[in-house]
């Protein structure tokens, strides 16, 4: 047998052969969009931060008062040495912003799913999947041993099809059929908006449950900024919100939101909160800061001055139609082979912007992209000169052709 070293150079020679190696980029310095990579000044135009609120003032003396009072670390588990104040007023501040019951904190989003998941649904029952959901939803769904099946991109009849077939009769009549719908509100690499409407519309038809990832929708949509569900109108009927701290509200961190009896429910049995040390308290204390911004007359501000951004982008580029349509932060230039996306992303560098290739497996195949994400701080020359940088690239054409 071999080396684990030779094994695993291998298969890290497999990944330099099909254009897939990724590396660290090492930032040694951050100010607002600029960042300082390999000792060269770039604008950030691949951040999550859709609102800039990660180096706001209240942000960071919040975290900084937390540390004073809670110190770096929190020692344990939540449920072993005590859950410290800071955890309680993040999550009924999260509740009452998500106008539910109850909230509970974790360490990051990918913990909130792989925990929940497994936690509602096991093998005998069915989870329901996007297509393109993130891969947190997917590896929960896959842990969690219920039969999985996945329905093609926003598509409602091929849900229906899977719905109908996972109420089947089972031949277990002492165990019904659980079945749990999963999607993401907006959607990561695509920036397009699931149809919740319809979706709650079939998940109460079907007698399944519905949990929607508002990671990229919380802080940009509604009167609340809460997210897609709330703009919709069909908060209330969404059983499991789930979302992350670490986007529009500029911190670190993942939720979920909902009953009481479901906060409770993943108390005893999400195994990734019940054996994970809690996050450094500064964390929430900034969470808690961004979400009353988002709520105030800044966030208002900000919110709007992100729109503009997206307005101007959106008319001078060709997008998708769904992109176009969309509310979201997310503009994705479609490039097709991962060596012409990492040609694009050299380019875009060279120019003076930091937007890396996106490529398999965050992506499928034939489908690499630059994903472009504004920022309520990015200025309009910024703006500008991107364009241009844009307009410059190669062929093919920046138009988005997606696959299902």
């Amino acid at each position: 047998m071999d080396t684990l070293d030779a094994h695993l150079n291998r298969l890290m020679a497999d990944t330099d052969a099909a254009g897939l190696r990724r590396s660290l980029r090492d930032v040694s310095a951050r100010n607002g969009v600029s960042v300082s990579v390999d000792g060269r000044s770039l604008v950030n135009f691949s951040s999550n931060d859709y609102l800039g609120l990660a180096g706001h003032p209240e942000l960071v003396e919040a975290a900084h008062r937390s540390l004073r009072d809670w110190g770096a670390g929190t020692g344990a588990a939540r449920l072993v040495c005590g859950s410290l104040r800071v955890f309680r007023d993040l999550e009924e501040g999260l509740a009452s912003w998500k106008g539910c019951a109850a909230a509970l904190g974790f360490a990051t989003g990918y913990a909130a799913a792989l925990g929940t998941v497994p936690a509602l649904v096991s093998p005998g029952d069915v989870v329901v999947i996007d297509k393109r959901v993130h891969a947190c939803c997917v590896d929960a769904a896959k842990l969690s041993g219920a039969t999985l099946r996945v329905f093609r991109h926003n598509d409602l009849e091929d849900l229906e099809r899977i719905l109908h077939w996972a109420r089947r009769p089972s031949g277990d009549a002492a165990k019904p059929v659980r079945i749990l719908v999963i999607t993401e509100s907006v959607f990561s690499m695509d920036g397009d908006e699931a149809p919740l409407r319809e979706l709650v519309e079939l998940k109460d038809r079907h007698g399944a449950w519905l949990m929607v990832d508002e990671a990229h929708a919380a802080g940009l949509y509604g009167e609340r900024r809460t997210g897609l569900a709330e703009a919709l109108g069909v908060a209330g009927r969404i059983d499991v919100h789930m979302g992350t701290l670490g986007k529009a509200l500029g911190s670190a961190g993942g939720y979920i939101a909902g009953s009481t009896a479901l906060r409770d429910h993943l108390i005893h049995h999400a195994r990734s909160f019940v054996f994970s040390t809690a996050p450094v308290p500064s964390a929430p204390a900034a969470a808690l800061a961004g979400i009353r911004l988002v709520q105030g007359d800044e966030g208002f501000r900000r919110l709007s001055r992100l729109q503009s951004h997206l307005r101007l982008l959106r008319n001078a580029l060709p997008l998708d139609p769904q992109t176009k349509a969309s509310g979201s932060a997310i503009l994705p230039m479609i490039a097709g082979p991962e060596a012409l996306a990492l040609d694009w992303s050299a380019r875009i560098r060279d120019a003076g912007f930091l937007v890396p290739a996106i490529r398999f497996p965050t992506v499928a195949r034939g489908t690499a992209r630059l994903r472009v994400t504004l920022s309520a701080e990015h200025s309009e020359s910024n703006l500008q000169d991107l364009l241009t940088a844009l307009r410059a690239l190669p062929s093919p054409t920046l138009a988005s052709t997606h696959s299902a």
